[in-house]
């Protein structure tokens, strides 16, 4: 099955308090092209939602499920890279001057919704 890198608006993810402040949760959704793999960080009323694809080596970012993370930034679990949660441009480790891929999300009534 083909690994997406986007996913239709409108899709339901469920309540934004599935995620604790400062934290982060997988997502997997399987649509008729292929499975699509993400993740969203919860900052207070927000949620800011990533492909989970390092740009460094295009692996999955945690080795831990929703292990993204880590000392108010996402982090990759396999090269040190870090994230800015706000934006997803690299701070830190081996990929100056890239970013994240983001995923279109937004907060809609206290769920979580593609966009």
């Amino acid at each position: 099955m083909e690994r997406l890198s986007a996913t239709p608006a409108g899709i339901a993810l469920g309540p934004l308090d599935q995620i604790l402040d400062g934290q982060a949760r997988n997502f997997v959704i399987e649509l008729r092209a292929g499975r699509f793999h993400g993740f969203i960080v919860r900052r207070a009323d927000q949620a800011f939602g990533y492909v989970d694809r390092c740009p460094h080596m295009g692996l999955p970012l945690a080795r831990k499920l929703d292990d993204y993370v880590s000392a108010g930034h996402i982090a990759c679990s396999w090269h040190g890279a870090l994230f800015d949660i706000t934006s997803g441009a690299c701070v830190g480790g081996p990929c100056p001057g890239t970013a994240l891929t983001t995923w279109p999300v937004r907060v809609e009534a206290g769920a979580i919704i593609t966009a």
